[in-house]
């Protein structure tokens, strides 16, 4: 946008409303733009967009970044925001609709377009909606889900905080997001890199002079997790242990008083799934956060300023899928903690396809939306001792964080509630 003449003010990242809307009423902008790497970020954006309606703003509404969908935009941030709200999918795409919108001739065609595209994915996600029955409020575990498992030992209900060698974590990198979903690489990077691409093999060289700095120190991965002894009550899942390790003395006293508990959402209509369902009789499951973002906020930010643009976002991706890839490592060893290592021949490609017993759920997707749940999560964990925190909207500060429940059941799969 900027070198195609238009002035832009960057606010920075997670830029509460407060502060939008003063900038806004200051700058008068024809155009704001809303932009998330992350899922939770989504979310984030139709809170935003209501809070933008709320205070009268209607400026043109641009949404982007690899978190976004153009029918999670229309279905959700455009109905929040109430003016003309509409997804960016890329870069160049994004400027050719500010040019749109900013000329009075092509306004009006585009003005039309949005409104139709919105229309039909609004219609496209209520069809979907109408097909399930209406919520329930069932707590009926689903019989799809078996009961008859053999429950794992579990190694020990220890607190594990460890530094992981970031070598050993970018062997679970996943490439196609990296290069494909930040970087805007088009196509599969497995089949260009047999043709030999030269724009992938560009952006390999500049990720590998950021692996060095990384090495050198300008990024770690840390890992905080632990397993609990966990108990079921229809949509209730408790939680029992100690609440940190310097509470270990207090372990029996506890024992019997569960630290934290959730209650989850169920599938509506016969045999819907709820994460509760994964849960058996005397059984456990684990919680672990991983971040690589220790320090990289203020890199990024550097490099930004000093006008190194690739460098800047390849460095704040590469953190992104670090934390993501360090949570593939962990999960794959609390598989094997658990009994049910995965098979030598297995592949990072195996594991980005899930492709092993069990699942990892994190808050703000699917199964467990509601994003104030990882509260009990970190009040137990205690994850601060890796430099992860909470905002107040409970996201995960710095970004480069994965937090997630681990459960064992060979049934366990992702849905949408």
């Amino acid at each position: 946008l900027s070198n195609n003449g238009f002035e832009v003010v960057n606010l920075g990242i997670r830029v509460p409303s407060e502060q939008l809307i003063q900038a806004v009423r200051e700058l008068e902008p024809d155009v704001i733009g809303l932009s998330g790497l992350l899922v939770k970020s989504a979310q984030q954006m139709v809170l935003t967009a209501g809070d933008l309606r709320d205070v009268g703003i209607k400026a043109d509404l641009l949404v982007g970044g690899a978190a976004l969908t153009r029918s999670f935009t229309h279905f959700k941030i455009a109905q929040a925001y109430g003016g003309l709200c509409t997804y960016a999918k890329d870069a160049m795409h994004g400027l050719s609709l500010v040019e749109r919108l900013t000329d009075p001739e092509k306004r009006p065609a585009l003005e039309a377009e949005v409104a139709d595209l919105v229309e039909r994915d609004v219609a496209a996600r209520t069809n979907v909606k109408a097909k399930a029955t209406v919520a329930t409020t069932s707590t009926q575990r689903s019989s799809a889900i078996r009961t008859d498992v053999e429950v794992p030992a579990v190694t020990d209900l220890e607190r594990h905080v460890v530094e992981l060698d970031l070598d050993e974590v970018w062997n679970e990198l996943n490439l196609q997001m990296l290069y494909g979903k930040h970087l805007g690489l088009r196509g599969s990077v497995k089949r260009l890199a047999k043709q030999g691409d030269e724009k992938l093999a560009k952006l390999e060289q500049t990720m590998g002079e950021l692996k060095d700095l990384a090495r050198g120190g300008a990024m770690s991965a840390r890992a905080v997790w632990q397993f609990f002894r966990a108990e079921t009550e229809g949509n209730t899942i408790r939680i029992f242990g100690t609440r940190s390790a310097d509470a270990a003395a207090d372990s029996a006293r506890s024992a019997d008083r569960p630290v934290a508990q959730w209650e989850f959402p169920r599938q509506a209509g016969v045999d819907g799934l709820c994460l509760a369902d994964y849960v058996l009789e005397n059984d456990h499951l684990a919680m672990f956060v991983t971040t690589a973002g220790t320090g990289v906020r203020d890199r990024v930010e550097a490099w930004k300023q000093e006008g190194e643009y690739l460098k800047s976002h390849a460095f704040a991706s590469l953190a992104i899928e670090t934390a993501e890839a360090a949570a593939e490592l962990v999960h794959m060893r609390l598989r094997e903690a658990w009994g049910f290592p995965d098979p030598a021949e297995f592949t990072p490609r195996d594991r980005f396809s899930n492709r092993y017993r069990g699942c990892r759920y994190s808050f703000g997707y699917p199964a467990c939306p509601d994003l104030s749940a990882q509260q009990p999560l970190f009040e137990v964990l205690q994850p601060e001792s890796i430099g992860v925190e909470l905002t107040e909207g409970d996201m995960m500060d710095p970004e480069a964080s994965v937090s997630a429940l681990v459960f064992h059941h060979p049934d366990a799969k992702y849905f949408g509630v």
